[in-house]
């Protein structure tokens, strides 16, 4: 990714450097990691899969960078140092989630980034859903909404697999599809892996923002409960929760069974969505 931003030395300076503070400055890279470890299930060549392993990043950063927005969930820390807009300005922020996400989709049009025209097409395609209205944006729309109100568990969920679920799905399926068309069991095996993992990802979330320090978590902790977010501990307990999460797991790791030895690296990741801290 270092490689791939514009440097800070091209002007528009400050954009650039704001760009390079946004996605450079920590985190987990919990979505690049899935994209490698399913490019290496259906042994893609690693070398493409970083295309797709960047791209996507990209417009999760892009996420964050607008999710702490004042005019969004007006947030001041992000990966344990201040947000874009605080570091900056709000205008500056703005834009670096508009050019994050133009450039994640210039990333991922790469001629080395599959070898196949139309599946690289298809997979243009699934990164624009996974971020649009169908996804990340219109999940964020209905989290939005629904501030200040309990939701039903069908509903929580629709809104997570959307909010979140999108993103890690494209993820494991563009780390895929960039070694060329999938089969139908795997494409099968990966989408289901992917439901599962993502809403476990977010069961842990919502319970990690209210059992673990701002320290820790690199961000606000308690933000969720203090402005009436709708989550997972509206509906259950935190060690239900916990529960709730171990079952999806368990579930995306059989569903990646057909994978063998090649498909150690996605059950790894699966685990370490319920064990971590942050």
């Amino acid at each position: 990714m270092a490689r791939l931003l514009p440097e800070t030395a091209i002007a528009p300076e400050k954009l650039h450097a704001a760009m390079r503070y946004a996605v450079l400055g920590g985190g987990k890279r919990i979505r690049p990691m899935l994209a490698f470890a399913a490019g290496e299930a259906v042994g893609a060549d690693s070398a493409r899969v970083e295309y797709a392993a960047c791209a996507v990043e990209l417009i999760h950063v892009y996420s964050l960078v607008h999710d702490d927005l004042p005019c969004m969930d007006d947030d001041e820390l992000r990966r344990g140092k201040p947000t874009c807009h605080v570091q900056f300005d709000e205008a500056t922020a703005l834009l670096v989630g508009d050019a994050l996400q133009s450039l994640a989709f210039q990333i991922l049009a790469h001629p080395e980034a599959c070898a196949d025209a139309s599946t690289q097409v298809a997979m243009l395609a699934q990164l624009a859903q996974a971020a649009g209205s169908r996804g990340m944006a219109g999940g964020q729309a209905v989290d939005l909404a629904a501030t200040g109100r309990a939701l039903e568990l069908p509903e929580l969920e629709f809104m997570h697999l959307h909010k979140t679920g999108a993103l890690i799905q494209a993820a494991i399926m563009l780390g895929a599809m960039a070694g060329g068309a999938l089969t139908t069991s795997g494409r099968s095996a990966l989408e289901r892996y992917a439901h599962c993992v993502g809403l476990a990802f977010q069961v842990m979330d919502d319970v990690l923002d209210a059992e673990t320090d701002t320290a820790t978590l690199g961000k606000t902790a308690g933000k969720d409960a203090a402005q009436g977010k709708a989550t997972y501990l509206t509906r259950m307990s935190a060690k239900e929760a916990r529960i709730y999460a171990r079952e999806l797991i368990d579930d995306a790791l059989n569903s990646i069974e057909i994978f063998g030895v090649a498909g150690q690296r996605l059950a790894d990741i699966a685990r370490f969505v319920t064990e971590r801290r942050y």
